[in-house]
Formats: C-alpha cells, structure tokens, sequence
C-alpha cells in the first residue's frame, strides 16, 4: 500500500477555493484570522457521512462559541450537498471537490483499507486549522460516530 501525503500539526494548511451547496466560492482564506475546522468525508447523504454532518451540526453552537467555524468538503456536486444540507438542516458550507484534487492535498484521497480490502477512495479525515493557516489538529481515519465528541474534548470545547 503506498503511503499517502500527510499533515502534521505545524504545516501551512493547503489553501483552496471551491464552490459551496449554492455555487458560491469558499476560500480557506476566508478563514484567516480565525480558528477552522476542514473535515473531510466520502458522500452527502449516506449514513456514516449523515452522522457525523449532524454531529458537526448539533456541536455547531459551543465550537462557534469557542472562536471554532466548520467546513465540510466531499467529492460531491453543489447540487447533491445542497439536498443533504437541505434535508439535514446543516447550517455551515459543504464543499464540492469533484477533482478530488484539495482531497489529494490534504492527504484525504488515495488507498485505505475497507472491510479488508485495499482501495482508492476518500479517507474520512478533520483538521483543525488555527489562525495563522497552520494545522493545529490532523487527524486521519476518523471515525464518523462519536467523532465530533472526541475532538471537543480535545480542543477542551
């Protein structure tokens, strides 16, 4: 299995621009200044991802409140991540990365294991990025239940 590019706590964070649910541009500078969460997942819609959108979601108020914005990016189209936002009543930006190519950047694209198996695919991945654009937080092959709990403990949110 060849080892993926990865991040580690001090890196500049990768910078990208990607159209939102709605076709809008997101910057990751649009950041700057301010602490983020990037996380990574493989498809809106489908029950890991649901989870752990709706975990993001239902957490948003007290990482808001400690200084702390989310981004969710996916390999999906706008209009695919627009229904999922719709219908999850998610209330920060999903990303769409078609190319997969800020996926690849962040070291959240290539082989992984599934179900014993090698394959090529999105590995479920969060970063925290502080306000200066460096990774504060990487964490690869995450779990999509109970994720979001661990990092607020870990951030002490």
């Amino acid at each position: 299995m060849t080892e993926n590019t990865r991040l580690a706590v001090g890196d500049k964070a990768p910078g990208f621009s990607l159209p939102d649910a709605d076709g809008n541009t997101v910057s990751l500078d649009d950041y700057r200044g301010r602490q983020v969460i990037v996380y990574f997942y493989p498809a809106a819609s489908t029950p890991g991802c649901t989870k752990q959108a709706c975990d993001f979601r239902d957490n948003l108020g007290e990482l808001n409140d400690a200084g702390v914005e989310v981004i969710g990016i996916s390999p999906d189209k706008p209009a695919k991540l627009a229904k999922f936002r719709d219908a999850e009543e998610l209330t920060f930006p999903l990303l769409s990365d078609p190319e997969k190519a800020v996926l690849t950047a962040w070291g959240a694209f290539g082989e992984k294991k599934m179900y014993g198996k090698t394959v090529t695919g999105v590995i479920r991945s969060t970063f925290l990025v502080d306000a200066e654009g460096k990774i504060a937080v990487a964490q690869y092959n995450v779990r999509a239940t109970g994720h979001v709990a661990k990092l607020r403990r870990d951030l002490s949110v």
